[in-house]
C-alpha cells in the first residue's frame, strides 16, 4: 500500500496574486473606508451579468497603478480594506437587500465608509436604508443614463429600474440630483421636471454642500462607445473625462459613501470595460 505523508517543513514561498483589490490594506481595523462586493443582478430587465462584476474588477484592477494624477493621491494612502463579496441568495431581493443592509451597517458601526461594488443598481436602496441609521440630511447624487423611477416593472416595486423612486421615499425627492439621464418612461421624465432633480451644470449641486452625500454610479452613465459592458447600453453618454468632472468637483463636499454598478463584464470581451471600471473605482476611493 502506498504510504502518503505531510510534509510540515514545505512552505510555497510566493508572491501570490492577491484576489483583493490593488491597494488595499490587510487589516479592517486601520481601514477608513471598505469595498464590498454585492453581486447581485436577480431584477435586471435587459441584458444579465452583472453580479459577475466584483470578482472581474479585482482580477483586472492588478493591470492599473495605484497613484491617482487626478487627485495626487495614492492607492495606499486611502487605507481601505477590501471585504469581498456578499453571498446572497437568488430569487429573493428583498432578503438580498437585508444582507447588503445589514453589512452596511456594520462598516458604519465600526466608523468607516462604504465603495460598494454592484451588481445590479438595486442594491444602492439597502445601502441608503443603512445610512439612515447613521446620518441626518442625505443627499444621493445619480450617475446614470436612466431615470430609475418607475413605481413597478412588471409587477414587481423592488428592481434596479425603480431603485431611485424607492430611494425618493426615504429621502425625499428635493435630496436628489440626477446626472447623465437620457432614457425613461414619459412619467419618469416628468417626475424629473416636477422635482428638477436633472442637473446639467456643477454649481447646480451647490445646494447639497451641507448634506451628507452618497454617490451613485450607474456605469452605462458613460457612453457606450467606452463602456460597452452593461446590462442597458444608451448611446449619447458621458465621456470619461466629463464624469470625472463631475467627481472632482464634489470632492470637496461631504461624501458619505459611494457604489458602482451594472458592469457586466462578459459582454465586453475585450475587457475594456472592466478596467475603465477599475480605474473609475481608484478615483473613488481617493474621495473617501
Amino acid at each position: 500500500m502506498e504510504n502518503f505523508y505531510v510534509n510540515m517543513n514545505f512552505m510555497l514561498k510566493g508572491p501570490f496574486l492577491s484576489k483583493d483589490f490593488i491597494g488595499s490594506c490587510t487589516e479592517f481595523n486601520k481601514a477608513k473606508t471598505v469595498l464590498m462586493g454585492m453581486p447581485f443582478d436577480g431584477t435586471t430587465t435587459n441584458r444579465p451579468g452583472t453580479r459577475f462584476a466584483p470578482q472581474s474588477i479585482r482580477l483586472e484592477s492588478i493591470g492599473i497603478e495605484t497613484y491617482s494624477p487626478i487627485f495626487d493621491k495614492d492607492l495606499e494612502d486611502c487605507l481601505f480594506y477590501d471585504a469581498g463579496d456578499l453571498d446572497l441568495p437568488f430569487g429573493n431581493a428583498r432578503r438580498v437587500l437585508d444582507i447588503i443592509k445589514e453589512n452596511t451597517a456594520e462598516i458604519y458601526k465600526e466608523g468607516k465608509k462604504i465603495l460598494g461594488i454592484g451588481g445590479e443598481h438595486l442594491v444602492t436602496l439597502a445601502e441608503i436604508e443603512a445610512l439612515q441609521g447613521f446620518y441626518n440630511d442625505i443627499a444621493v447624487i445619480q450617475f446614470d443614463a436612466h431615470t430609475d423611477l418607475r413605481e413597478e416593472y412588471l409587477g414587481e416595486n423592488l428592481t434596479h429600474s425603480g431603485v431611485m423612486k424607492q430611494i425618493a421615499k426615504l429621502i425625499g425627492f428635493e435630496n436628489i440630483a440626477q446626472i447623465g439621464i437620457r432614457s425613461g418612461e414619459k412619467e419618469e421624465f416628468e417626475l424629473m421636471k416636477t422635482y428638477s432633480t436633472l442637473k446639467f451644470q456643477h454649481n447646480e449641486l451647490d445646494k447639497f454642500k451641507n448634506k451628507n452625500i452618497f454617490i451613485t454610479i450607474d456605469l452605462d452613465v458613460l457612453d457606450p462607445g467606452i463602456m460597452s459592458g452593461v446590462g442597458t447600453p444608451e448611446a449619447g453618454g458621458l465621456s470619461y473625462n466629463e464624469l470625472l468632472g463631475w467627481l472632482k468637483y464634489l470632492s470637496s463636499f461631504n461624501i458619505i459613501g459611494i457604489d458602482v454598478v451594472e458592469l457586466a463584464p462578459d459582454i465586453d470581451t475585450t475587457k475594456n470595460s472592466t478596467a475603465t471600471a477599475c480605474k473609475l473605482i481608484r478615483e473613488c476611493l481617493m474621495m473617501l
